[in-house]
């Protein structure tokens, strides 16, 4: 259920509030001379809930790339993270230090960016 405050909680009582949101990590939806104005959450929450926006705007872009012939199959491309990982573990266990997991994880994220444009 939502929870609904006058606009001068936030001021007057603004501990309880964010309490509240922390504690349950649900909003608090502030009216405005009996309208809704506001919204307020915990900064987690927010993260939480903007990181699921995102990935679902990343998902349908693959999606719409797929479906348009571009990109390359997730095989392929789970394939080719795979043999990455394999050769900077190879690398790592020879005493190999050219390459570290940051540069593996950034090739990596070329290559999902790669296929999510094209």
């Amino acid at each position: 259920m939502a929870t609904i405050r006058p606009s001068s909680d936030l001021r007057n009582r603004y501990n309880e509030i964010s309490d509240f949101c922390h504690r349950y990590n649900e909003p608090v939806f502030l009216t405005k001379n009996g309208s809704g104005d506001l919204v307020v959450m915990s900064n987690s929450e927010y993260e939480r809930l903007s990181g699921k926006q995102e990935l679902s705007h990343l998902l349908n872009e693959g999606l719409a790339s797929m479906r348009a012939g571009r990109g390359r199959s997730a095989d392929e491309v789970f394939s080719e993270l795979d043999k990455e990982l394999r050769i900077a573990n190879s690398e790592r266990l020879a005493g190999y230090v050219g390459r570290t997991a940051e540069s593996v994880a950034d090739e990596m994220e070329q290559i999902i960016n790669e296929v999510e444009h094209g």
